[in-house]
């Protein structure tokens, strides 16, 4: 097993709910080894964090796909922040960030919808090949039952003038707790490919076309796993409460496995 394999090995083994301060520690003892620490940072994924744009007061989310250094590149006012010295990060093209200001508005639209008018949303997307491009779709809510991010990397092939091949690869992070001590984390990632068709009568443009397809395919991969973190762990966790819960005092064992069972379901309808 390579050093790579091993620390991402030890990670598994670790609560999933300390992962960001697991990672920190794990970089550490590997500091001699940079390329092992970028591909620890690029590969293992940590609940995102927020900051506030100075310019057009708006929450946004930070990862390193808009990072450069110590600063962060807002997607509201394409500023990073704090102020870097020299000014150079990176950032899309004229023509891509049009389509990065258009996403944001319109996945903005999306949380409010599907994540009760909570949480926070950031898009941001860089150039590749000719005219491909990557980006990445982020969401954030936090509550007293826990919290919730998906963090969705796209991969945009345009095949042909009405076609396009997108690859999408999304992971959420989940960290419930309850008022019966009861914890739940974990993350689960899926990878979704789709060849779509760029449709320009519903769409005044191409660029608008591949927007419309992004978010069809992330409001199918949020589905989607939302159906996957219900069956493989509240299923399973139902399970392991049957079977291994004990009587307290004078409450009996079924009511007790009820309580427990509801509250982490709650804290997911919540989220």
């Amino acid at each position: 097993m390579d050093k790579n394999d091993a620390c991402l090995d030890l990670l598994r083994r670790l609560h999933p709910r300390n992962v960001e301060r697991n990672l920190e520690s794990l970089c550490q003892l590997v500091a001699g080894d940079d390329e092992l620490v970028e591909d620890l940072l690029g590969t293992v994924d940590v609940p995102l964090k927020k900051a506030k744009c100075n310019e057009s007061g708006k929450s946004y989310l930070l990862c390193d796909y808009n990072r450069d250094g110590d600063s962060y590149r807002s997607p509201w006012s394409n500023q990073f922040y704090p102020l870097p010295e020299d000014d150079d990060g990176p950032r899309p093209s004229e023509k891509l960030r049009e389509l990065e200001i258009a996403a944001n508005e319109s996945f903005d639209i999306y949380r409010d919808l599907y994540y009760d008018g909570e949480g926070v949303s950031s898009v941001y997307l860089w150039d590749t090949d000719d005219d491909d491009f990557a980006g990445v779709v982020l969401f954030k809510k936090e509550n007293e039952g826990g919290s919730w991010d998906s963090i969705h990397v796209v991969e945009v092939t345009n095949v042909s003038d009405t076609q396009a091949k997108y690859r999408i690869t999304s992971t959420v992070i989940l960290d419930l707790g309850s008022e019966h001590d009861l914890s739940l984390s974990g993350n689960m990632t899926r990878q979704l490919e789709a060849s779509l068709p760029l449709d320009l009568e519903q769409a005044p443009s191409k660029s608008l076309a591949h927007l419309v397809n992004l978010g069809q395919l992330v409001e199918k991969q949020e589905g989607n796993i939302r159906n996957l973190l219900q069956d493989v762990y509240f299923d399973k966790l139902k399970d392991v409460l049957l079977r291994d819960l004990r009587s307290v005092g004078d409450v009996s064992e079924k009511r007790v496995e009820d309580e427990k069972h509801a509250d982490v379901i709650r804290g997911l309808q919540e989220l």
